[in-house]
C-alpha cells in the first residue's frame, strides 16, 4: 500500500492543492490531509478531505486533539463520516506554542489513544456519555508510531504507546521518517505478531541542511551520515532526493505493510520516486 500526504494552505486558494491532488491520484491508494500541521492555522483537513472525496480519491481525515475538547471532537466525526469521509488518523497534535498563533489555548482534553476509543464507540452506536446515535459511523482508524526512538528506553515507551492504541482500536500505524533500515527491521520485529498494518514512513530530503535539521529537532529521526554526504556532494539535489527516496521505498518493500510518502511541497515528485521504485 502507497499513501502520501498534503497539507492545506493558509487561506480558501485550493488550486495547487486539488492539482497536487490530481497528480496522486492514481499513483497511490489514500492522502493524508494534515490537520493545522506544526500548529500553524490552516485550511481545515475535513474541507479538503471532502474535496479529495468529490475527486474519488480514497482521503485519511487527520484530526489532532490540540484543539477541540471531546464535544467538537465527536462533532466533527459524525460531520465527516456524513460527508463521505471513511478513514481517520488520531494525532494528539503539536503544542501551539510551536506554530503561529503561540498564544492560542491548548486542549487537549483527550490524547490520540482516548480519541481512538471515541472512535469506536460512535462506531458502536454511542458517544462518550453512553448516549445512543442515530446512525454510527464505521471509520478505519489509524495512528502513529515513531520506530527510530534514540534510546532502548524510548523505543519501549513507543511500543507500549503502539500496544495501548492497538487496543484502542488502531488498526493502521503511519511511522515517523525512516532513514535506517536495518534500525527499523529491528523495530519490526519487536512488534512481530502486532494485529495491525504498518506503513514505513519517508520524507523526501531536500538538501544536507534538511537533513541536520531534522536530526537535531526532530525526535526520533536520524540521517545518516552517509546520506548527508550524498546530499552534499550532489549537483542534482532533486534527482539524489528522489534516487535516496527510492531506495527507501524500495528497502520498506519487503519489511512493512506499505509506505507513506511525505513530500512537504515536493508532492510533484512523489510519482518519480514510486517510478525510480519499480511500484
Amino acid at each position: 500500500m502507497v499513501t502520501a500526504e498534503i497539507g492545506p494552505g493558509k487561506g480558501t486558494d485550493v488550486g495547487a492543492l486539488l492539482e497536487d491532488a490530481s497528480i496522486l491520484k492514481d499513483r497511490v491508494d489514500g492522502i493524508n490531509v494534515t490537520d493545522m500541521q506544526s500548529s500553524v492555522m490552516r485550511l481545515g483537513s475535513m474541507a479538503v478531505c471532502h474535496l479529495l472525496r468529490d475527486m474519488e480519491i480514497d482521503a485519511i481525515l487527520q484530526v489532532t486533539c490540540r484543539d477541540r475538547n471531546r464535544l467538537a471532537l465527536q462533532s466533527d466525526l459524525l460531520s465527516a463520516w456524513v460527508l463521505g469521509i471513511r478513514n481517520v488518523l488520531a494525532l494528539t497534535g503539536d503544542h501551539p506554542t510551536l506554530g503561529d498563533h503561540p498564544q492560542a489555548k491548548p486542549v487537549f482534553d483527550l490524547d490520540s489513544v482516548s480519541l481512538l476509543e471515541v472512535i469506536g464507540k460512535l462506531g458502536a452506536g454511542v458517544d462518550v456519555a453512553g448516549n445512543e446515535l442515530k446512525g454510527a459511523t464505521g471509520f478505519l482508524a489509524g495512528a502513529v508510531v515513531n520506530p527510530g526512538a534514540d534510546t532502548e528506553a524510548a523505543l519501549d515507551l513507543q511500543i507500549v504507546k503502539m500496544e495501548k492504541k492497538i487496543k484502542a482500536g488502531a488498526q493502521f500505524f503511519q511511522t515517523q521518517a525512516i532513514y535506517d533500515l536495518d534500525q527499523f527491521e529491528k523495530f519490526m520485529k519487536r512488534v512481530e505478531g502486532y494485529r495491525t498494518k504498518i506503513l514505513g514512513g519517508v520524507i523526501l530530503l531536500k538538501s544536507a541542511g534538511m537533513a541536520r535539521f531534522m536530526n537535531k529537532n526532530v525526535a526520533g529521526v536520524f540521517v545518516p551520515e552517509h546520506l548527508i554526504k550524498e546530499m552534499t556532494e550532489t549537483k542534482d539535489k532533486v534527482k539524489t532526493s528522489i534516487e535516496i527516496a527510492a531506495r527507501l521505498v524500495k528497502g520498506l518493500k519487503d519489511l512493512c505493510h506499505g509506505v507513506h510518502i511525505m513530500a512537504i511541497g515536493w508532492e510533484k515528485r512523489v510519482p518519480q520516486v514510486l517510478d525510480e521504485a519499480g511500484l
